[in-house]
């Protein structure tokens, strides 16, 4: 008798199965065990693709990163300077991210980042990417000073915290706000 193969998995499919982890049962779950119970796979699997929990925990927050700045060029690539600032304002404000999972995990990221340093500092990185997007946006649009960029951003943050799961409404409440900071000019 054979046994039934299972797909190997691939270290993406590690990562994905921890924002899943990390959204529904915070970072406790970030562990080789409980990702591999959660994949019914052996910790071995865990392993064959990560030195350790910190190096996955590493490419974890990596991935979010990078989707993050996939997100924010994509949001500022086309029309006016006013439409990109709106569409990045909107995109960081945003619940809901297309399929994107790592970006969903935002708010998650987030509280981690309070108890872990190594988040915390992802976190950083990505609050400098995004603030000097938005100032670059706003000063394109004659508005160069850094704290309306620091207010926009902490309110599209804010807004992404405050998640309607049944209606993502952050993007019309920032699109809203960059209206109002435009007419202050």
């Amino acid at each position: 008798m054979s046994a039934i193969r299972r797909p190997r998995l691939t270290q993406t499919d590690w990562l994905w199965a921890g924002f899943e982890a990390l959204c529904e049962a915070g970072p406790a779950a970030l562990g080789a065990e409980p990702l591999a119970r959660r994949l019914g796979a052996t910790k071995g699997s865990f392993y064959w693709h990560f030195a350790d929990v910190p190096a996955y925990h590493q490419a974890l927050l990596a991935l979010w990163q990078a989707e993050v700045a996939v997100a924010l060029d994509a949001a500022s690539e086309a029309g006016t300077d006013t439409v990109r600032l709106r569409d990045t304002a909107q995109s960081i404000a945003a619940t809901v991210q297309g399929d994107s999972l790592s970006l969903r995990a935002e708010s998650a990221i987030r509280t981690w980042a309070g108890a872990n340093p190594v988040a915390a500092e992802a976190v950083a990185q990505v609050d400098e990417m995004r603030l000097t997007r938005l100032h670059r946006l706003l000063s394109a649009c004659d508005i160069g000073n850094l704290e309306m960029a620091r207010i926009l951003y902490a309110s599209a943050i804010g807004m992404q915290a405050m998640r309607d799961t049944a209606q993502d409404q952050a993007a019309p409440a920032i699109g809203s706000l960059v209206d109002l900071i435009l007419a202050l000019r």
